[in-house]
C-alpha cells in the first residue's frame, strides 16, 4: 500500500509547494495573520485524506499554504500493521521532499499533518520496538516541520476512518466471510477522527497566526478498537463479529504486524487531547454517526 504513496513525493511539481520565510510569523504580513490561508498545495494528495482534502479545499484565497500528508495512510487502525512497513525511513525522506518543495513554491504556511497517538507515549506510555521507531519517526518529522524555513505547524489527527477507507471495505468483506480479527486489548481506548473531519481540521489550522504550534483533531471520545469495530460489523451484518484471541498472537503474526498489534494495546489518555485546532469542530463527534455516514455512501 505505501511504496505506490512515496513515489509521488519524488515528482514534486506544481501538486507540492508553495513556501517561503522563516519559522515565525514575523516575516508575514500584519494583516495576513488573521487571514485563512487558503487554496493549498498537497503533498500526498492521491492518498485516500489527500482525495477527501482536494473535494473540501476551497478556491483561490488570500494566501498559500502547503499541506503535508506524508504517512497518513498509516494513521488508522484498520490495515493490520501492514503500512507501518518502511515507515520511519519512507516518512522521513517524504517529509524532507514536501519542505523543499514548499520552499521552493513560495506557500506562506506548512501545516504537517501528524499522528494523536504519540500523546500517550509523551504521557509515559511505554513502545518497545518496532513501534518505537515509528513513534521515533513521527516525532522527528514534526521537529523537521516545525524548525524549517518555513512557518509552520502540526496538527495530530487521530486514527483516520471513512467511507474512502479502502480497509474498511475490507474490513466488511470480511465480516461477510465470517472472518474474524485482532480486536485487541478492550480496556485501551484509542481516539479517531473521520476523514472529513481530518480534512476540515488542517484547512482550519491554515491561518499565519499558528505558526510554532501543535495542534489536536480527534473525535473528542475514546474508545477501544473492538467497541469500533464491532460497531462497523453490526452496521454490514455481522451481529455477532469474531476475535482473535490475545493467546494466539505468535499465530496471528503470520498475517497481522506486531505494530497494529502494540497499536490497539495502546491506551491513550481519558480525556481529549489538547489544544484542539483553533476554531474547528468535528461533523462527527461519535463514531457511530461517523459509522452511518459510511454506510449511507456507500448505499448511494
Amino acid at each position: 500500500m505505501i511504496a505506490g504513496h512515496w513515489s509521488q513525493f519524488q515528482r514534486g511539481g506544481a501538486r507540492t509547494a508553495r513556501l517561503a520565510s522563516r519559522h515565525n510569523t514575523a516575516t508575514i504580513p500584519d494583516d495576513a495573520q488573521q487571514r485563512p490561508l487558503m487554496n493549498p498545495s498537497i503533498t500526498g494528495v492521491r492518498t485516500e485524506l489527500g482525495r477527501v482534502l482536494v473535494q473540501q479545499a476551497p478556491g483561490r484565497g488570500q494566501l498559500p499554504i502547503h499541506i503535508n500528508l506524508s504517512g497518513q495512510q498509516a494513521n488508522t487502525l484498520l490495515h493490520d500493521g501492514h503500512a507501518w512497513k518502511d515507515f520511519p525511513r519512507m516518512t522521513l525522506a517524504a517529509t524532507r521532499r514536501a519542505m523543499r518543495a514548499a520552499h521552493t513554491g513560495g506557500a506562506a504556511l506548512f501545516v504537517h499533518a501528524s499522528f494523536a497517538f504519540v500523546n500517550a507515549v509523551e504521557r509515559g506510555a511505554d513502545i518497545e520496538s518496532p513501534l518505537r521507531a515509528c513513534v521515533d519517526a513521527i516525532l522527528e518529522c514534526e521537529a523537521l516541520a516545525l524548525s524549517g524555513p518555513v512557518p509552520a505547524c502540526v496538527v495530530r489527527l487521530g486514527y483516520l476512518y471513512g467511507p474512502d477507507g479502502a480497509d474498511l471495505r475490507a474490513y466488511r468483506k470480511a465480516f461477510r466471510f465470517g472472518r474474524p480479527y485482532w480486536s485487541g486489548v478492550t480496556a485501551a481506548r484509542q481516539y479517531h477522527i473521520h476523514q472529513l473531519d481530518a480534512a476540515s481540521a488542517l484547512l482550519a489550522a491554515g491561518r499565519a497566526r499558528n505558526a510554532g504550534r501543535t495542534y489536536y483533531a480527534t473525535d473528542g471520545h475514546a474508545i477501544s478498537f473492538e467497541q469500533f469495530m464491532d460497531a462497523f460489523a453490526n452496521r454490514v451484518g455481522t451481529l455477532w463479529p469474531l476475535h482473535l484471541p490475545l493467546v494466539s498472537r505468535k499465530v496471528a503474526q503470520v498475517i497481522i504486524r506486531p505494530e497494529h498489534m502494540q497499536q490497539t494495546a495502546l491506551p491513550m489518555p481519558s480525556s481529549a487531547p489538547l489544544p484542539r485546532v483553533p476554531g474547528w469542530t468535528p461533523r462527527f463527534p461519535d463514531y457511530r454517526k461517523g459509522l452511518d455516514e459510511v454506510l449511507e455512501i456507500w448505499g448511494k
